[in-house]
Parts: structure tokens; sequence; C-alpha cells
């Protein structure tokens, strides 16, 4: 079957966070009728400047407004250390990396490093970090760090970007569905599960059965 979900997201960015368990629920309601999601990384952001105490509390501001919103929990205290740069590549190519080593392990990835970053406190810009994430969720050590330091992997994850890009879309989460190389778009931004399932369901009917 030539369908399936892309998730379109960044495992920094907040309201992907707090959209993780709506996506994980709608995803095993696709596999269910044999429709695969893949994961399609975005790039929120390439900020080089070290985060200090004002930009700290801008940030956190965002993630209360994503837990007062969809109720995922989030490390007030040890998040967002200062001095990390909130350049979301690296923890964008370590997606592609282990979507490219084993593909089953890209979702389980992601989530590593979006409870690393929002509920440890981890550093998930750093190497040595995303190398111990991977390791985690079953990719050898070697391997993974080998790949992630690649220029092929450098390419994969900047040939995500522009194809986000280039598709128009600004904001994450976005979910899409695709049958035949057509696209149509289940959410840009967060909706609760009550809201996209019905859609989902309806989307499923027609590319499965019809």
């Amino acid at each position: 079957m030539d369908a399936r979900l892309l998730y379109v997201m960044d495992p920094m960015c907040s309201w992907c966070w707090g959209f993780a368990p709506v996506v994980e629920a709608l995803a095993a309601q696709a596999e269910e009728r044999g429709v695969p999601m893949q994961l399609v990384l975005g790039g929120l952001r390439r900020d080089q400047v070290a985060i200090d105490a004002a930009s700290r509390v801008r940030y956190l501001g965002y993630w209360q407004a994503v837990n007062a919103g969809t109720g995922q929990l989030f490390n007030f205290d040890e998040g967002l250390p200062l001095g990390m740069r909130y350049d979301t590549e690296p923890a964008c190519r370590a997606v592609v990396t282990v979507r490219d080593l084993d593909s089953q392990s890209a979702w389980p990835m992601a989530r590593r490093i979006q409870q690393a970053f929002y509920q440890q406190g981890a550093d998930v810009t750093l190497p040595a970090t995303l190398v111990q994430l991977a390791e985690e969720v079953g990719i050898p050590r070697i391997e993974f760090a080998e790949a992630f330091d690649s220029e092929a992997a450098h390419r994969a994850t900047a040939a995500d970007f522009t194809w986000v890009q280039d598709l128009g879309i600004a904001g994450f989460p976005t979910l899409l569905a695709e049958k035949s190389g057509r696209l149509a778009l289940l959410t840009n931004g967060y909706q609760p599960l009550d809201a996209l399932s019905p859609l989902l369901t309806r989307w499923l009917e027609h590319a499965v059965d019809g």
C-alpha cells in the first residue's frame, strides 16, 4: 500500500512534546490499517546565542503555555540550562541518523530526546548526549556516532528541512496523510485526539478501502 502518515516535527519544539501522546495514538490507529508513520524533521531554530536568564524566562513561558494547553509535564526547574544554544539541528540530525540506520527506532529516538530535554533538563544539542540517547533506544554508540557526523547525515537533514520549507509548512507539529503522492493536511498545530481521530478515520476509510 502506498499510503502513509508524515509527521513533520522537531524534537525541541515544545508543542510537539505536547502533541506526542496524540500522535502516538494516531500512529497506532493508522498502523491497525497497515498505514505506517514516517517522521520528517522540520528544523525549528538555529540560534547560536547562548541562553541567558532573560531568554530562559521567555522560553519557559512557552513551556508553561504548552503545559496548560496539553497537560504534558515539564521540568521547569532544570530545563533550558543557561549557556545552551537553542540550535535544534543536532537533535533533528540525530533522529534522521537513527531513521536511516533503523527506521523503526526513529520515533523512539525522537521521544527519548523530548523526554531528556523537557523532563530531565538535558542539553540535547550536545553530541555526547545524543550518542547516549541513541544507545538507550538500541543503536550502538560507535555506529550512531560515525553516521551522525557523516556528510550524508548533514545532507539528509538539510533535505528534510528543505522539503518542509518548500511545502510552506511554517509551524509544528504538522501531520500529513499521503496516498499515491497526494497529501492531505490533518493538522498544522496542536489539536486534541478527539478532534483528529475522526479525521484520520475518514481518510483511512478512503485511502485503504476506497
